[in-house]
Order: C-alpha cells, then sequence, then structure tokens
C-alpha cells in the first residue's frame, strides 16, 4: 500500500445521544471514542467485507459474509439450484457481496448478497450471522441503510421492487415499486426520500432498448415508502449524485461515456458531458460493455464542488469541478482493472474507486486529482461504503 495522505474527523453517531436514561457526558463521550471511521468493501467473489481504516487507509481485515453458501446450496431444491445457474450467468459470475452496511453502533454489518438472492446480517465482533432474509426474484442488489439505522433497502432486481427490511429482525415490513432492474437506491441527505435508480433488462442488446423495460428514478417517501414521483430516462440510470437541495443530479447513463446533468424541477437533461474513450474503449461495441455500464461509479467531495466520475471501460477515474463541468485531470489504470464504484471519504477530500478486476481500491485526491494511495482488499471488489466500526470488534476481523 502506497501512502501519501490522511483524513478523519469524529462525529458523534446517530443514537449515542440516546444510549440510556441517565447517561452521563463521560459516558457518552467514550462510546463516541470507541467508533472509528471505516471503510467498507465489499468483494463480490469471495463473499467478504474488507475495514479500510479512515485516517491510514490501512486494510484493518475482512468479515465472511457468505460462510453459509455451501449449506444454502445443499439445501436449495432442483428448481431453486436451476435458478440460481441462471443468476450467475446473467450476472458473468457468483457475485455474493452486492452491498454491504455497518450499523451506527458500529457492531452490526447488513449485506445483500447478489447472487444469493437474500440479505443478512453479521455481528462484526464474532462473525455470527444474526438473521438472513429472501429477497423476492432471487437477486439481492444495491442497498441502503436509512439513517438511524433501523432499515435497509434491497432492489429486488428481478421483482422491480425494492424491499424494506427490518435490520433488528430482518424481517420485510414494507416495499415500493420501481422500474425495470431497480439498481442503486440512495437516502435523501435530509433522510426524507429514497431514490431508486433503474437500469433496464441488460441481457438485451442495445438495439432493444425499447424492449429493456422502465429505466426511471423513482422517488420515494422515507417514511410511508410510497411513491411520490417517477422520472423516465431513455437508457439506464447507473451510479448518481443528488444535491443535497435536491434539485440537481448527476447520473451515469447505460452506454454514456460521460454523464449528464438532470434537473428534477424539469424533469429534463441539461447538459450531457462525453468523457474520453481509452483506445480499448473506443475499439469496444456497446454490447460489449459490461452489464450495458461504460462509466460506473460517481461521488461528490464534502463541498459538492467537483465530482468522482469513474470510467469503467476506460479505467480511469477523473475530478470534474462544477459548476462548469471541466476536467481537472485523469489517474489512469492497468488495463482491464474495470474500476467499478467511487465513495467518498468521511473529511470529503478523498474519493475511494473500486478497482475490482485488480483486487484494490484506488484512493484519489479531489484536490489534485492524484491518486495518493492504493490498497490490496478481496476478491472482485464492488461497491464500497463509508461507517464507523466499534474498535472493540475489531478482533473479530480476519487479517488481510
Amino acid at each position: 500500500m502506497r501512502l501519501r495522505g490522511a483524513f478523519g474527523s469524529a462525529v458523534i453517531a446517530l443514537g449515542l445521544l440516546f444510549a440510556g436514561a441517565g447517561a452521563s457526558p463521560a459516558t457518552a463521550a467514550d462510546a463516541t471514542a470507541s467508533l472509528r471511521n471505516v471503510l467498507l468493501v465489499g468483494n463480490s467473489s469471495d463473499g467478504t467485507v474488507s475495514f479500510l481504516d479512515g485516517a491510514t487507509f490501512k486494510n484493518l481485515g475482512t468479515l465472511d459474509v457468505a460462510p453459509d453458501k455451501q449449506a444454502l446450496f445443499d439445501s436449495w431444491d432442483i428448481f431453486r439450484q436451476a435458478i440460481h445457474s441462471i443468476v450467475v450467468d446473467q450476472a458473468k459470475g457468483e457475485h455474493l457481496v452486492d452491498d454491504a452496511q455497518i450499523s451506527p453502533d458500529g457492531r452490526t454489518v447488513y449485506v445483500s448478497r447478489g447472487t444469493l438472492g437474500d440479505a443478512a446480517a453479521f455481528d462484526v465482533a464474532t462473525g455470527k450471522e444474526l438473521w438472513r432474509t429472501d429477497i423476492e426474484g432471487y437477486k439481492a442488489d444495491h442497498a441502503a441503510l436509512s439513517p438511524d439505522g433501523t432499515r435497509f433497502v434491497v432492489s429486488a432486481i428481478a421483482s422491480a421492487k425494492a424491499k424494506v427490511l427490518d435490520t433488528a429482525t430482518g424481517a420485510v415490513v414494507n416495499e415500493f415499486a420501481t422500474g425495470t432492474y431497480p439498481h442503486e437506491n440512495m437516502y435523501s441527505a435530509d433522510g426524507k426520500h429514497i431514490y431508486n435508480m433503474s437500469i433496464g433488462t441488460v441481457s438485451l442488446l442495445k438495439a432493444f432498448n425499447f424492449l429493456k423495460g422502465a429505466k426511471q428514478v423513482t422517488e420515494v417517501d422515507a417514511t410511508t415508502y410510497k411513491v411520490i414521483k417517477t422520472y423516465p430516462f431513455e437508457y439506464g440510470v447507473r451510479p448518481a449524485v443528488i444535491t443535497p437541495d435536491e434539485t440537481t443530479m448527476y447520473a451515469q447513463l447505460s452506454y454514456l461515456n460521460g454523464f449528464v446533468e438532470y434537473d428534477f424541477a424539469t424533469g429534463t437533461i441539461t447538459r450531457t458531458v462525453q468523457m474520453p474513450f481509452s483506445t480499448k474503449a473506443a475499439a469496444l461495441s456497446p454490447d460489449d460493455y459490461p452489464q450495458n455500464s461504460a462509466h460506473h461509479g460517481m461521488a461528490f467531495n464534502g463541498a459538492k464542488t467537483k465530482l468522482c466520475d469513474v470510467g469503467t471501460i476506460d479505467d480511469y477515474t477523473a475530478i470534474v469541478s462544477r459548476p462548469a463541468l471541466t476536467t481537472d485531470g485523469f489517474v489512469n489504470y492497468p488495463t482491464d482493472a474495470l474500476p467499478y464504484w467511487a465513495t467518498t471519504s468521511a473529511d470529503g477530500n478523498y474519493c475511494f474507486v473500486t478497482l475490482s478486476n485488480l483486487d484494490q481500491v484506488s484512493v484519489v485526491d479531489y484536490r489534485t486529482a492524484k491518486e495518493v494511495a492504493r490498497v490490496d482488499v478481496g476478491d472482485f471488489p464492488q461497491r464500497e461504503r463509508l461507517g464507523k466500526v466499534d474498535e472493540s470488534a475489531l478482533g473479530g476481523l480476519t487479517a488481510p
């Protein structure tokens, strides 16, 4: 690992203010001090989650979140095994971790387990599975944890729904309709809304885009789970970021080598930014793009003045300044590194980019558009999420 920077800022985790009746200020301070900023990296192929230190980027260890996979395989009947084979074939391989988030108290990890078709919770300190819930449609996709940590929203990709799970029990307590192949879920900055992005049926060729189904952004009330409004798109909506006032979205779209700026008030794309093709990417047919995605990974810096745009087929990360949407610089990776997701550090200064085929995370400085670290993780890292881990639970991780 190459280190050239450090970050970290402590914030009081939601719920610590209510840690118990009569809790003294010293007790609350002690509890807060036990939480460490981390980046959770879901290693899709080996079914683990890597914990990277938020200040040093060091890999602190991994948690096995698919210890029961063989037992599940053995318990399935012929029909369920056949469905699993189809899901794995469409996903181009076994994807045991799609998304992973950690509870506000830093002791429980919630995982959507892609091709296993379920969601599960694990105790960080012991590795014990706390609950497991099958997801309708046999494939679990992107997930979002509510700000208070009580709900885990999982895309049931084959069912055109998102399922809302109670994090205490794993019970499905609600759901809402989405477009075809629901993908990313995100909460608004104030926690009042959920946005779901659907990508359409990715197994169809681009020429049959009109048959791929509803590609849209679905806005949902985060309390009632009622759909507020849908915003249709011609192509699938890939990773996106939304301004805190919920007026503007920057989103990557299926087949687009770049991203768009979208105005929610008018329901229109206001600008399209075409990013440069790499030599390799320029020679590809759109039907060769991984899961229809040319660029797949987008994040804001802390000040919302810069975007981190991940060029999946181009093997680069671009830092783009707004509002002009001018490119500050590129970080180039080896051919076929497959950069595939972006998440911003807790202090807002760094963009974490998964390099799926290299089993690494690249750390890019927004201020300089330079890579400042490269960290080894598990097999085929994809989604990354920020969180805080209880220091006392770290002993449950397996050394990297």
